[in-house]
């Protein structure tokens, strides 16, 4: 008796492969929703420090740290580093549009990196 083509395909999984597949799935669902979250991060630990260009550039290296096991795997499995830099090059676009286009819009003021604006009185006597 031959086997059809849903039957060939092993679908028994040991413990350890099934922990394995969770802990991938948590990992990737944190990674993604890191960017999000640390742009948040920036008003409660300091808005001149985190909201700003400086903060940008080091929430975007945190987040290609957070992805490099994702880029090591793309390397293995396509024996190339064409997946990893397509890779990395969405995600940076990703980022760029989430901190410089819908951050904005979403907190309805000006970008972060704009300066406060100042008012000054005249006429005053002294």
């Amino acid at each position: 008796m031959t086997p059809t083509a849903l039957e060939s395909v092993d679908t028994r999984r040991g413990p350890g492969a099934r922990v394995r597949q969770a802990l991938a799935a948590g990992w990737g669902a944190v990674i993604g929703v890191a960017p999000h979250v640390l742009h948040h991060v920036g008003p409660l630990a300091g808005a001149a420090i985190l909201a700003g260009t400086g903060g940008r550039f080091l929430f975007f290296a945190i987040g290609l740290v957070a992805a490099a096991p994702m880029l090591w795997r793309l390397k293995r499995r396509f024996h190339s580093w064409a997946a990893p830099a397509i890779a990395a090059a969405l995600f940076a676009v990703a980022f760029l549009v989430s901190s410089v286009v819908i951050g904005p819009l979403i907190s309805g003021g000006e970008s972060a990196d704009s300066a406060p604006s100042v008012t000054t009185t005249h006429g005053h006597d002294h």
